[in-house]
């Protein structure tokens, strides 16, 4: 099969999703001027940069509360830091239930019932007992193509990790298993890794 985007699939739903799998959820929290907080997670996420470290996220729709785009970039906007907690497979319910269309003034942390902690070098809350959790300060949004497309990229200030996750010298992601994202609305789990080294090493 193939098909150009500009004229549609024709299958029940679109694929583009479930081909670009599986991205790794940035649980991203965020503090509006106001004092306000948000959590949201978003599946368009990744590391870009080792120095200095660097993430990026990307914001797909908008709320009518919020002009041309969701809560977590207009608190970006007013504040120019957000964190990035990553998932645990056992925190998947809670995940799921900060990603709903809630209210501007909803705190997803209440609404899920997740402990915060302050981060350390920027002025936001973290989502206490995750695997681990990146502070970051904006360098830059870029406005993508088409309607109410954003990328937000951040410079890592803070790295937090739970104690329990370093083995051995390394960050081993086994010990919390974590959550990806699929197509539609699957997810998957990361319970097993292997290794390759680079051709020359």
């Amino acid at each position: 099969m193939f098909y150009r985007p500009a004229d549609g699939h024709g299958l029940p739903h679109n694929p583009f999703n479930a081909i670009v799998t599986p991205r790794p959820i940035g649980w991203i929290s965020t503090r509006g001027a106001d004092g306000s907080e948000n959590l949201a997670p978003y599946s368009f996420f990744n590391a870009v940069a080792y120095v200095p470290p660097q993430v990026m996220f990307a914001s797909t729709s908008a709320k009518e509360d919020r002009g041309d785009t969701k809560d977590s970039v207009a608190n970006i906007r007013e504040t120019g830091v957000f964190c990035v907690n990553v998932v645990e497979y056992a925190m998947r319910d809670a995940m799921n239930r900060t990603s709903g269309p809630w209210p501007k003034e909803t705190d997803e942390f209440a609404l899920a019932g997740i402990d915060r902690v302050d981060c350390e070098t920027i002025p936001c809350s973290r989502v206490a007992g995750a695997p681990a959790s990146l502070e970051c300060r904006l360098t830059q949004i870029v406005r993508l193509e088409g309607e109410a497309n954003f990328a937000v990229f951040g410079e890592v200030t803070g790295i937090h990790m739970r104690d329990d996750c370093l083995k051995d010298g390394e960050f081993d992601v086994l010990s919390f298993n974590p959550l990806t994202r699929m197509g539609y609305r699957d997810y998957a789990v990361i319970r097993e890794k292997f290794s390759l080294k680079r051709p020359g090493e």
